[in-house]
């Protein structure tokens, strides 16, 4: 019997997985990241267990998947299409690494993951583990399997007795840990319907935000956020206070269509309180001690980033190249950023850093101001003369 090694999530792609693996003869090890998701140690091993699986094997990565993904992550200000903080994309190369791992502490010569042969994650998890050892087989079930639904999965998973949380009545793909939440499939796959009630998990309805603003503030030191309303916490206490915070303001939500790896436009619905809040804060403390010409080709850097994570080239050469460009672009970003939270909206309301680049003796339009304005006369025939005549007809 062959041992394989499967990401597993709990829900019902990857419960069905492990009976229908079972049910050719592997012996299935299921593997499993609790990366902000709630307790999957749970519900989650007794359904495994239910379908088959030989062991459960439960990694606390949450430390980990915060300090080493999503500060580098927050740095490069990687937003895929501008609205995507790649909560789901970062986790992948995570669990891929371990999932590595575990296969050969197994003893495994096989892993194991229920993407679907449309989706991103395949290309995530498939990348990875390739990079990190080619010589590992990779079984996809749900590419190849005889389900040609979700439906047809709960059929399945009912009449094996896989006790499973989606119905055909509800049935949401939902993805969540610490740094967001990804919704798709139901009626979300016509990108004309709203988003009904039921869809989002943890971020209230504007109207129904908390009725006051409430102000906070953020404080970094060389890029990495550190403190919370001058409270100093990890990075995992700092990510669960702001998603709280920002869940009862309203702060969070996006609905958008982005396109796939595979080129396939998807509709997606994501919930990420503490991404934009902490987005918000550290692209507003930048500006202020960055200088022109740094910031601007920092500004550049995260799109490709944003894209590489996207696309699973996490360990790859250029991610690489990426990190240490941006590593060395935060030691001056330091500093407290304060924000406002209400009815949905996230607005930076001060900042100070003592690397600040803002000098208010030369902003100021008071009888404070030691800007010499007469400098301004040679500096714009400098700055123009390249240009004089050019226009002329």
């Amino acid at each position: 019997m062959k041992t394989i090694v499967l990401a597993y999530s709990g829900g019902l792609d990857t419960s069905v997985c492990v009976k229908w693996l079972a049910e050719r003869d592997y012996r299935v090890v299921c593997f499993m990241a609790n990366l902000g998701q709630g307790d999957p140690s749970a519900a989650a091993i007794r359904r495994a267990n239910a379908a088959g699986a030989a062991k459960v094997i439960v990694r606390d990565l949450r430390r980990e998947f915060v300090q080493e993904y999503v500060w580098p992550a927050l740095q490069a200000h990687a937003v895929y299409e501008g609205g995507y903080l790649l909560a789901t994309a970062l986790s992948r190369p995570l669990i891929a690494k371990h999932l590595v791992e575990v296969a050969h502490a197994e003893k495994a010569r096989a892993i194991g993951h229920g993407c679907t042969g449309k989706g991103n994650d395949q290309v995530r998890f498939e990348v990875t583990s390739r990079i990190l050892d080619p010589s590992l087989e990779i079984v996809a079930p749900v590419r190849v399997w005889e389900f040609r639904s979700r439906d047809e999965e709960i059929e399945y998973a009912l009449a094996n007795k896989i006790p499973i949380d989606v119905t055909k009545r509800s049935p949401y793909s939902i993805d969540e840990n610490l740094w967001g939440t990804s919704i798709e499939a139901g009626v979300l796959e016509n990108p004309w319907t709203a988003p009904p009630a039921d869809t989002f998990r943890s971020v209230r309805q504007a109207s129904r935000a908390a009725s006051r603003p409430q102000s906070i503030t953020i404080e970094f030191a060389k890029g990495v956020p550190v403190a919370l309303n001058g409270r100093l916490l990890d990075g995992v206490r700092l990510i669960q206070a702001l998603n709280a915070l920002g869940g009862a303001h309203g702060v969070g939500r996006s609905d958008m269509i982005e396109s796939r790896v595979v080129g396939i436009k998807s509709r997606e619905v994501y919930e990420a309180p503490a991404g934009v809040i902490l987005l918000a804060a550290h692209q507003d403390l930048e500006r202020l001690v960055l200088d022109r010409e740094l910031l601007a080709f920092k500004q550049s850097l995260s799109g490709p980033y944003a894209r590489l994570v996207y696309g699973g080239l996490w360990f790859t050469p250029l991610k690489q190249v990426l990190d240490a460009a941006i590593r060395q672009s935060q030691r001056r970003v330091s500093g407290t950023v304060r924000l406002e939270l209400y009815r949905g909206a996230c607005r930076v309301t001060g900042r100070r850093s003592p690397h600040s680049l803002y000098k208010e003796r030369l902003a100021t339009y008071s009888a404070q101001d030691d800007f010499d304005q007469r400098d301004a006369d040679g500096f714009l025939k400098l700055y123009g003369l390249p240009f004089e005549g050019s226009g002329a007809r």
